[in-house]
């Protein structure tokens, strides 16, 4: 494990030596395939040490990190033509890999939230330094504040399950069942404020409406996963709590996911409606990491790496249209087929994968995780028939509003699509939909 650390690590004057922007994106694309390599089919703790460990549920979000961090410099290409601060756009998006890196890999639950908390920090300096409008001091203060207001009760958790078993090795605290109320209400709520479940996801359209392309991917592709992966580790030890009290979270994310289903109708913001389905589409995954059956985390796990890689697909898509028409508007945005009929394609293919159309990933998850839930109450068959049918509805809402219709008459200019938008766009799709074929490798238990 330390050795890709120190692969990252060195990257890093590489950043401030000229025109090395394409250089450092094509070393974090060797990176993933030589972690694929060492670490494939690795179900169990692999690589165990007193600080770092790779099992599927780390390798998979991991690869996921590398996969998105190269995406991110590959849709930036407007920072390095103009050269707004491009080497320190490249240090942030590597700080910000290897705290992600150490996130998913480390084995000491204090660790975990030091690197849990500390990722927060680049993603603020992105959304900040790097973002559009003024109102991004105040999305990322919300940013700030909604997190480490939920993450302080963590830190107390974690200290008191130090304080009782003299240990914080996440290995080890699996073996323990504890049955302590006000303990489970800390150690879940940061990670159910980061997913984010309704009631708590506020933060989440604004920060995406003022971040710049490269901050919406990585706060759709991994920000909201690492609440996923939190919630996945802890509630190991608590598991006799949660079966108590996990109807409280599965009623709220099922009627709150049903609901900004329908917010997502209201919205004429490109960017704010697939932020608000990224809330959509978690809400189910809380539900089936709370239920604690096999299905639930097998669904919950393959949802978050499909929509890591579908949301992100759909921000770069809206910003190849922000880039041409300097408007996120869905009104502005509309009859793109007569400007881009190459895109349509990709629309199309990305919008059908983000309402869980064969052969995506998000397929699978999906039938996995409505196998869970309807497993532990007929009831929410109702919530995931509407959640399901309103998550078609506005995706093809989008593509029929953004594709068809009159397009906007105050256009002058315009370009079509370039190939290094559509090699973006390909890696996206192709891991979404070819990784079904090989499921499983991805199978965890």
């Amino acid at each position: 494990m330390m050795k890709f650390l120190f692969y990252m690590i060195f990257m890093i004057p590489l950043c401030f030596t000229n025109k090395m922007f394409w250089l450092v994106q094509m070393l974090l694309l060797l990176l993933m395939f030589i972690f694929m390599n060492i670490f494939i089919g690795c179900v169990n703790f692999n690589n165990l040490s007193y600080i770092f460990s790779c099992d599927m549920i780390s390798f998979g979000l991991i690869l996921l990190s590398i996969w998105i961090c190269s995406l991110m410099i590959m849709s930036s290409e407007n920072l390095f033509k103009v050269n707004y601060y491009v080497n320190f756009f490249l240090l942030n998006i590597l700080v910000l890999l290897i705290l992600l890196y150490l996130t998913f890999s480390v084995m000491n639950l204090f660790l975990f939230y030091l690197f849990f908390e500390g990722s927060l920090i680049p993603t603020l300096l992105l959304i900040v330094g790097w973002g559009y409008q003024p109102e991004r001091i105040q999305a990322g203060m919300y940013l700030m504040f909604y997190t480490l207001f939920a993450s302080l009760p963590l830190l107390m958790g974690v200290f008191y399950l130090y304080s009782e078993f003299y240990s914080l090795m996440i290995y080890f605290l699996k073996f323990f069942n504890l049955n302590f109320m006000m303990l489970y209400f800390c150690m879940i709520l940061a990670f159910l404020v980061k997913m984010p479940m309704y009631f708590v996801h506020l933060w989440l359209p604004k920060a995406h409406v003022e971040a710049p392309v490269s901050g919406s991917m990585i706060l759709a592709g991994i920000m909201l996963k690492l609440g996923g992966y939190g919630l996945l580790r802890v509630l190991i030890f608590l598991q006799e709590v949660n079966m108590k009290l996990n109807y409280i979270w599965l009623v709220i994310s099922l009627l709150g996911g049903f609901y900004i289903s329908l917010k997502c109708f209201c919205q004429v913001d490109i960017k704010s409606l697939i932020a608000y389905s990224s809330v959509s589409h978690m809400s189910i995954v809380i539900g089936g990491i709370m239920v604690m059956n096999c299905w639930g985390y097998f669904g919950s796990y393959i949802m978050m790496i499909g929509h890591g890689l579908c949301s992100s697909g759909m921000f770069c898509l809206a910003n190849i249209n922000y880039e041409r028409l300097g408007s996120r508007s869905l009104l502005i945005n509309s009859g793109m087929m007569n400007f881009m009929p190459s895109m349509s394609l990709w629309w199309f293919l990305l919008m059908s994968s983000n309402m869980s159309a064969p052969p995506s990933l998000n397929l699978l998850g999906e039938i996995s995780l409505i196998n869970s839930l309807v497993g532990w109450s007929w009831l929410s068959m109702i919530m995931l028939m509407m959640i399901s049918f309103f998550s078609a509805g506005y995706s093809l809402y989008l593509y029929s509003y953004i594709q068809h219709g009159k397009f906007y008459q105050g256009l002058y200019s315009f370009y079509s699509g370039v190939s290094r938008e559509y090699l973006l766009l390909m890696l996206h799709w192709l891991p979404l939909n070819m990784m079904i074929l090989k499921v499983d490798y991805l199978m965890i238990n």
